[in-house]
């Protein structure tokens, strides 16, 4: 019986270091060395979510594509074919439809008796649950921050952010930002508010075309909508 391999890791970190994608290979390699079976083809999706579907992950769909009647589809753990319950179901179809079945190198829901079955539904929703986990951790620590003044993703027009990670206001920008208040409460568009902004010479928060030429880059009507939104949230 052949096999293909399939890999997958969540974040880029994990993507990056090839840590995790190394150790699932290395587990898969020792279960198919084990059971007498030859891995075909390799396949792996880096910092791709478990929630995401079939068709949002290159490397699944290429590892299905390749199965052949009576192939099998090899992860390290249950967990790595996805941590959505719907979605596994989803893989799960598509891999029988070929003629094939998968299996986990940790031996965890291998088979097709009713306590496999079983062991593999547990596997699942303790997977999505650890999901929910995992996502609901992450909100409070970004409140948290928050509530603190501390930045999350790219510092704002109008803010300046120091050592600590602590948002201040940047005076200059301020003023920016006050004008163009003024332009949209005088009825001027998005993209007149940003033509103003691009003829003045004023540099976005995106920064200078590059080093030699010094001329900054023009405004967009998306980022005057953006700054408002902003400024519109934090005045509530």
């Amino acid at each position: 019986m052949n096999a293909i391999a399939y890999t997958r890791v969540s974040t880029d970190k994990q993507a990056d270091s090839g840590a995790g994608l190394a150790a699932q290979t290395a587990a898969i390699a020792a279960y198919a060395a084990k059971a007498g079976l030859t891995i075909t083809a390799s396949f792996s999706d880096a910092a791709v979510s478990g929630s995401k579907g079939i068709e949002d992950r290159a490397g699944l769909t290429a590892a299905i594509a390749s199965l052949r009647k009576g192939d099998l589809l090899i992860v390290a753990k249950r967990d790595r074919l996805g941590r959505d319950q719907f979605v596994v179901l989803g893989i799960e179809r598509a891999v029988a439809k070929r003629g094939c079945t998968i299996a986990a190198a940790d031996g965890l829901g291998n088979g097709e008796g009713a306590a496999d079955v079983f062991m593999r539904q547990i596997l699942d929703a303790a997977a999505e649950f650890e999901r929910g986990l995992i996502r609901t951790r992450t909100k409070a620590a970004m409140q948290a921050k928050r509530v603190a003044g501390q930045i999350i993703g790219e510092v704002p027009f109008g803010y300046v952010v120091d050592a600590a990670g602590i948002l201040h206001e940047d005076a200059g920008e301020q003023l920016v930002i006050q004008k163009i208040i003024a332009c949209r409460e005088a009825g001027l568009s998005y993209r007149a508010i940003a033509k103003i902004l691009s003829d003045a010479a004023i540099v976005p928060k995106s920064g200078l075309f590059g080093v030699t030429s010094r001329r900054p880059l023009p405004w967009s009507h998306t980022s005057i909508v953006s700054i408002l939104k902003r400024q519109a949230s934090i005045s509530m």
